[in-house]
């Protein structure tokens, strides 16, 4: 099965490049001889739907702003994407993009075979090329969760 890590996120806005941070450590942790491919991104909506084309499984790791506990790490499904780059003010929304691809016969991952490991943020908007700490001390944490994804074979429903 043809897995693609996607890191979103801009690595100098503070907590919103934790997505890039986890993928970067997670690319070095991954078994190489897996059908792995790690890539980073700082795109929502119709943009981030184009990236999953041709994937059979996409694992998303991004910051979301939902008024949880900075440094909360959540595996979640394509209806409840909570992250910042999954929909934009400017685009449609992951959840109508992935809608739209499928009904026009892109070859995206199933709902099944799509996760999102997020990591809520405390600071989305300050310059800077380092993480707040308590989204600093999440990565590892983070970095688990995906790999614990990426072990899930492909009959299993992955909730790792």
């Amino acid at each position: 099965m043809r897995t693609l890590v996607l890191g979103l996120g801009n690595p100098i806005l503070s907590d919103d490049g934790v997505g890039i941070r986890v993928v970067e450590a997670v690319a070095e942790a991954a078994d190489e001889g897996a059908d792995v491919q790690v890539e980073t991104a700082c795109v929502g909506g119709l943009r981030l739907m184009e990236q999953m084309i041709g994937w059979d499984r996409v694992i998303l790791v991004d910051a979301m702003v939902s008024g949880e506990e900075p440094g909360t790490v959540r595996v979640t499904d394509p209806e409840t994407f909570p992250t910042f780059h999954s929909s934009c003010s400017h685009d449609t929304s992951l959840r109508e993009a992935l809608e739209l691809g499928r009904s026009t016969g892109m070859h995206l991952p199933s709902p099944q075979h799509l996760r999102c490991v997020a990591v809520e943020a405390a600071d989305v908007h300050t310059f800077s090329e380092r993480c707040t700490p308590e989204v600093e001390s999440a990565i590892p944490r983070a970095v688990e969760r995906v790999l614990g994804l990426l072990a899930v074979t492909e009959g299993e429903h992955a909730t790792a």
